[in-house]
């Protein structure tokens, strides 16, 4: 008899008890929860990581642009004087040209080599 009474308490043991299987649930649930809120929180963090990524590619081509933007500028002063050299030679050889009868015919031209052959 011992031992079929043992065997009723070991099979009512292995019964699920409602309040434990309702408490189980419930964490089971809550844990759940948890890991979706963790998982979409995971998923915005990389999303934010990668705009952040895009963001600084943008910022070097910005730079990039800023350096070329400085060549530029730094050529203007060199451009208006070679511009004023120009005119300035422009203004003399006008000058000379009043004074000294301009002959007629001279000019330069620029010749390919492969004309020449």
């Amino acid at each position: 008899m011992r031992q079929s009474a043992a065997a009723s308490s070991s099979r009512q043991s292995q019964l699920p008890n409602p309040a434990i299987n309702a408490a189980a649930a419930a964490k089971l649930l809550e844990k759940k929860k948890e890991f979706e809120a963790v998982a979409a929180l995971e998923r915005a963090s990389d999303n934010f990581v990668k705009r952040i990524e895009e963001l600084g590619d943008d910022f070097d081509v910005m730079a990039e642009a800023g350096r070329v933007h400085g060549q530029v500028l730094e050529q203007w002063p060199n451009m208006f004087r070679i511009l004023g050299l120009f005119l300035s030679m422009r203004e003399q050889h006008s000058d000379s040209s009043e004074t000294t009868p301009a002959s007629s015919g001279e000019r330069l031209v620029r010749i390919g080599l492969e004309d020449l052959q």
